[in-house]
């Protein structure tokens, strides 16, 4: 029967070949089939009804809707990766895929191995390094939008949980680009599977895994983290073709029968690990065949398990004269029979159970059909060894010649941390550190922060002030903030605010409009008030000479004025921040200059009061210079940095988002001034 493969041209498949998956299947300890299969052609009813491995002298396979089938039929064209070959990523891991983009620059490829990442709810890129250049990768949030953009890329290799790996590998298959679908994770509902692997093999496409680390193709193209570190894959002369095909069940193992085989022979061409599941999406017969028709490839090297009987099918290939190059096979797991029970070893597919699914009578069915098998584990090394020199020796093999590959530029983070070089840092930071088990204030941790009841005054000291202030001081900031939190929705940053809450605009936009108003007009003369107060005091000059001397300067005395306040009518925020002063400051110097200043400009008009900037701006003075805590510099230099306006636009914020919830909550429309209370003039 001749079929059309998804890599091109005509490929021949055997209807009588034997089947891998059917003999997985029979083996299994549950008779659960393969949903819409059918057993020699016919539809099984009876869900009870399963054949051993070996059942009779003929040949089991399984057909999907009345066609037999016994394995991909791309499979049997041989090579499914090469340099070109391009993948998509599905769920965004930054460590397996930059030791892709390493493993192409080691091998000399001219195009990234990842074309696009698919993170799902993220789109925008993600920086990574190939070789010493930093390049972006697209990442998109569907499949099928990844799938589009990149046409090229035929490999889907599916790093999602166990949970959704299934769902988002039934989507990849259906993508007429992808060909090839790995499925990393371990422990993927068996009847997810099994419909996995029907649809995988009716639309020709290959399905590696679950539970694998997936596969390597040496200096073409690697899956994710197969092969390890650069270190291991240079050591495994990973980066350039080798002679030996190699599949096993295990990833781990894999990485040691690289190592093994790049010791005694030239290295691999391609390696695959099937993965360790029950049911395999693709088979070591699979693999083993598809290594048969690859020219490169002169010999093959299997290490299969104990369970299941996924090594028969390899055994009838063998037998039927299928495979014509040498296989070199061990199935481990020989230890089982010391044990009185059944054992599971690892792997869901690695249990004692059979006769049949013993690793000893697989080793023997194997070397009964001509595959050479060795007497141990130990001796696996010295048959592959004897194997490849005898190839060599009837020169069938032409050893590959070792050639340097490209250094790999380190990363700065791993080289910094190894003390090879030393990079300086682009941002200072005094007030907080993160690099620990929780945040630390100013050297403060978190939890003394909490067990020590401290308040908001207390964080404030310690990110603001970068110490510990005293209870009174951290107490009248606390007053402070309170005071200012709001002052009614008429003063300008209010009604800003709610002008654009009621605009319809979020939280976030209404609060800054109203931060925004806040200035030396409104709020914002508390740095002001301190810094002339300050100056003004400390030369030892009169109110008199200050408030004339400002006048003649054409500046308004900042802290002095009110709109609606007078002498008859004071604002008592001041007089409650004056009490406390009084009760609890050591001294109170700028705050008795700030109201003899207001005693003269009294004198000139009756609203001209100390303003609650003025208070706030005098008392802190008087803070910062009676606790003892502050040098004469570090005082200058808290008013000149804005400090206290900071102290206004933090208390503020308060009012400002609570306007902004009142006008949602009220459902307020938008906002249109009257007409009656514009003057129009010309």
């Amino acid at each position: 029967m001749v079929g059309r493969c998804a890599l091109g041209g005509h490929v021949i498949s055997h209807p009588h070949q034997p089947s891998t998956y059917a003999t997985q299947c029979s083996s299994s300890s549950s008779h659960d089939t393969v949903s819409g299969l059918t057993r020699g052609g016919r539809r099984r009813s009876n869900r009870s009804e399963a054949a051993s491995p070996m059942e009779g002298s003929g040949t089991n396979y399984y057909s999907f809707a009345g066609c037999p089938f016994s394995s991909f039929h791309i499979m049997a064209t041989g090579q499914i990766f090469s340099r070109n070959t391009q993948a998509l990523f599905y769920n965004y891991k930054q460590l397996p895929i930059q030791r892709m983009l390493d493993f192409d620059f080691l091998c000399g490829r001219e195009t990234p191995s990842v074309a696009g990442i698919i993170n799902t709810g993220s789109e925008g890129f993600q920086k990574l390094f190939f070789g010493q250049e930093e390049i972006a990768i697209p990442v998109h949030s569907m499949i099928e939008a990844a799938c589009a953009a990149h046409p090229t890329a035929d490999v889907f290799i599916n790093f999602a949980s166990f949970r959704s790996a299934a769902a988002s590998s039934m989507s990849a298959l259906m993508q007429p680009t992808i060909r090839v679908v790995a499925i990393i994770a371990e422990g993927v509902p068996e009847s997810d599977t099994k419909q996995l692997i029907a649809f995988a093999r009716t639309n020709n496409k290959v399905l590696i895994g679950p539970a694998t680390v997936g596969g390597i193709q040496a200096g073409a193209f690697k899956i994710g983290d197969t092969a390890g570190t650069i270190d291991n894959i240079i050591q495994c002369k990973l980066y350039r073709p080798g002679s030996v095909g190699f599949v096993s069940k295990s990833g781990g193992m894999s990485n040691e029968l690289y190592n093994t085989i790049a010791r005694v022979t030239d290295g691999i061409y391609e390696g695959i690990a099937i993965g360790g599941d029950v049911f395999p999406g693709s088979t070591l017969f699979d693999h083993v065949l598809r290594f048969n028709n690859i020219p490169q490839v002169k010999m093959m090297v299997v290490l299969g398990e104990l369970g299941g009987s996924n090594e028969y099918s390899l055994v009838e290939a063998l037998k039927e004269g299928k495979i014509h190059k040498p296989v070199i096979a061990w199935v481990s797991g020989t230890c089982a029979r010391l044990f009185k029970s059944e054992v599971q070893f690892g792997h869901a597919g690695a249990k004692s159970g059979g006769e049949l699914e013993s690793a000893q009578a697989k080793n023997q069915a194997l070397k009964e059909v001509g595959a050479v098998v060795p007497t141990s584990y130990e001796a696996f090394e010295t048959a592959i060894k004897e194997t490849f020199e005898k190839l060599v020796e009837e020169g069938k093999i032409a050893p590959v010649s070792d050639v340097k590959p490209p250094q790999i530029p380190e990363d700065l983070k791993s080289a910094i941390k190894s003390g090879k070089v030393r990079a300086p840092t682009h941002i200072i930071s005094t007030i907080s550190d993160d690099r620990g088990e929780e945040p630390c204030y100013a050297g403060v941790p978190m939890s003394t922060i909490i067990q020590h009841g401290y308040g908001v005054g207390d964080v404030i000291s310690l990110l603001w002030f970068k110490r510990s202030l005293p209870r009174y001081c951290t107490q009248f900031i606390e007053i402070c903030i309170m005071l200012c939190a709001d002052h009614g929705p008429c003063v300008s940053g209010a009604h800003n605010t709610i002008v654009t809450a009621r605009a319809g605009k979020d939280l976030v936009s209404s609060l800054v409009s109203g931060l925004l108003t806040i200035g030396p007009r409104f709020g914002g003369a508390i740095d002001d008030a301190a810094r002339y107060f300050k100056d003004a005091c400390d030369k030892g000059l009169t109110p008199y000479e200050f408030v004339e001397g400002m006048k003649k300067k054409g500046i308004r005395v900042p802290g002095i004025g009110h709109r609606i306040k007078s002498r008859d009518n004071r604002d008592k925020r001041v007089q409650l921040l004056q009490q406390y002063a009084h009760t609890h400051f050591p001294s109170v110097k700028y705050m008795e200059y700030a109201v003899q200043v207001e005693t003269y400009t009294l004198s000139k008009a009756n609203n001209l009061v100390l303003n609650v900037d003025g208070a706030i701006g005098s008392l802190f003075l008087d803070l910062l210079a009676g606790s003892g805590m502050f040098n004469k510099q570090e005082i200058d230099e808290i008013i000149e940095i804005g400090y206290l306006n900071g102290l206004f636009v933090l208390a503020r914020s308060i009012g400002l988002i609570g306007h902004t919830f009142d006008q949602k909550r009220l459902k307020q429309p938008l906002y249109r001034h009257p007409w009656e209370d514009v003057l129009y003039t010309k």
